[in-house]
């Protein structure tokens, strides 16, 4: 998956690091050895422009259910639920990064008859739509219950979603590599990334819009109302029929294994479960990857705080969760851009000095963060946040991306210098796997620690004392009000600098060493 709405911005709680996923760029490689007469054939993306236009809307419904369960967060912190329940939240942005756990079992287990991919695309969007429906009569009770949201359920359905989405992710990169003829392979990750950010989109940004009752009485209505143009419920309900309705006709009018006409398609790999998890088991004990994987697994500790933790805190301190959603949209350019421009930098030899050089650049930007957060209540007004706020905390995100940027592309780079080309595929998808983990729990062990780092004191009332919330409920019961003194994000946000520090000074010398390792470090010594 490739998200293009991390960080700050972004409603949801995990890793603030575009999803790293598989491209069709190793593939193609392998296949430039083939008898290059073939090109002669080439019909053009004129040609083709159905099945592209087929991928593109299964990777814009992928994106809705995404975007959707990355507004809950911000849903959720207006309700004022805890840290612990927002870090049990994110496990819902966890499956995009595990799905190479299951992965070969989608591969391998098919109906032939109806077809390899259609075998899983359409049942898993059958669940979504119904998940969808389901949830969009029950949503509102789960979010305004008694007792607050039900946190519980609303993480396990919202996992289930995820899970599906993960899922349908593997079967539609699939078939994109044999719906399209080998000469237009390359618009499927393309489509990939056009389709998941637009779908996101719209599940996210647009939503938290209209669902906005201020940001449409502000830009879209001459008379106020008390709610905005559409209610979640509203717009669970109509993805729910969209995916019902889109995934019939692709059933019943899309053929996979139908005759090509004049076009030569991409091969398909056809490794079992076990050869592939053993596999992965092998490269995993070799020692520079096993090292490499340790790294990755912790260099994103340091900004943990920063890229989970952020966002909530803005809309605490009373930022409309519309406004800061809509900021995103300028970056949207900016993130188009950024992997052009860096990748003229990490095309040689040694594309983690880019990564290492901007890492105390985007520790610095987390404690800007942090001040950014203990300013926001001193401008905020009778009308809202000024301009200048706006224009200051997009100026931040600007910079943000600017290092987290080259921090990614400088490691798809390097991914894609060391992956083996006689099993690129499955090496990479390992390595971005172990990135997205990285990305992962660092941000829910982040989300999980600020209220137990949060010092709080009991004012009106003698004697009383809100270390928990019952405490807290005999502390207003007695007359009294909880004032936090030390608030748990300040502390998290030096803790995590000081650990990226140390991480930056020895780990990550220790990094751009494995640069200097021979290409025979790397190569699975299954293919010696």
């Amino acid at each position: 998956m490739s998200d293009t709405s991390p960080g700050l911005l972004r409603g949801d709680t995990s890793s603030s690091e575009p999803e790293m996923g598989n491209e069709a760029d190793g593939l193609i490689r392998s296949w430039d050895s083939e008898d290059r007469s073939h090109l002669r054939l080439r019909p053009g993306i004129r040609g083709e422009l159905g099945n592209v236009s087929l991928l593109l809307f299964l990777y814009v419904l992928q994106g809705i259910p995404l975007g959707l369960a990355g507004s809950i967060p911000l849903i959720l912190q207006g309700k004022n639920v805890s840290y612990k329940d927002q870090a049990f939240f994110s496990f819902v942005f966890w499956p995009f990064s595990l799905k190479l756990f299951w992965a070969p079992l989608v591969d391998a287990l098919y109906f032939s008859r109806f077809g390899r991919r259609k075998s899983w695309l359409v049942p898993t969007q059958y669940l979504l739509g119904l998940f969808m429906l389901y949830l969009s009569l029950t949503v509102d009770s789960l979010l305004q219950s008694d007792r607050g949201p039900d946190v519980l359920t609303l993480t396990a359905v919202f996992f289930m979603l995820a899970f599906l989405a993960a899922t349908q992710d593997i079967a539609v990169d699939g078939w994109a590599l044999t719906m399209l003829s080998r000469e237009n392979v390359g618009y499927a990750s393309t489509c990939n990334s056009v389709g998941q950010t637009a779908g996101y989109f719209l599940g996210n940004v647009l939503f938290l819009a209209l669902e906005s009752a201020e940001f449409c009485n502000k830009y879209l209505r001459t008379e106020p109302k008390y709610t905005g143009l559409v209610t979640l419920p509203d717009f669970l309900f109509f993805w729910g029929v969209v995916f019902l309705v889109s995934t019939t006709l692709v059933a019943i009018f899309k053929r996979e294994n139908g005759p090509t006409s004049g076009r030569r398609n991409a091969p398909e790999e056809t490794k079992g479960v076990m050869e592939t998890y053993k596999l992965l088991f092998t490269i995993v004990k070799m020692p520079t990857v096993f090292t490499f994987c340790v790294l990755l697994l912790t260099a994103k500790i340091g900004f943990s705080a920063a890229d989970a933790v952020t966002g909530l805190k803005l809309v605490e301190a009373g930022v409309p969760k519309a406004q800061l959603a809509l900021l995103a949209v300028p970056m949207v350019p900016l993130q188009i851009l950024l992997p052009v421009v860096i990748s003229k930098y990490t095309a040689g030899p040694r594309p983690l000095d880019v990564f290492y050089r901007a890492f105390p650049f985007r520790l610095v930007i987390g404690l800007e963060y942090a001040l950014l957060v203990w300013w926001t209540p001193s401008v905020k007004q009778d009308g809202g946040f000024p301009v200048y706020y706006y224009s200051i905390v997009l100026l931040s995100y600007a910079l943000h991306q600017v290092a987290l940027y080259s921090m990614y592309v400088a490691c798809m780079a390097f991914h894609a210098r060391v992956s083996d080309p006689l099993i690129g595929g499955t090496y990479m998808t390992l390595l971005n796997t172990v990135t997205n983990l990285g990305g992962n729990w660092p941000s829910t062990v982040a989300l999980w620690m600020v209220d137990p780092l949060t010092s709080k004191e009991c004012q009106g009332a003698a004697s009383q004392s809100c270390g928990s919330p019952a405490e807290a409920g005999l502390c207003v019961k007695e007359g009294g009000v909880c004032v936090t003194t030390l608030d748990g994000y300040y502390v998290e946000s030096v803790v995590c600098v000081v650990i990226g520090l140390m991480w930056w000074v020895w780990l990550g010398k220790k990094m751009r060493q494995l640069q200097e390792q021979s290409p025979a470090a790397w190569r699975c010594r299954v293919n010696q």
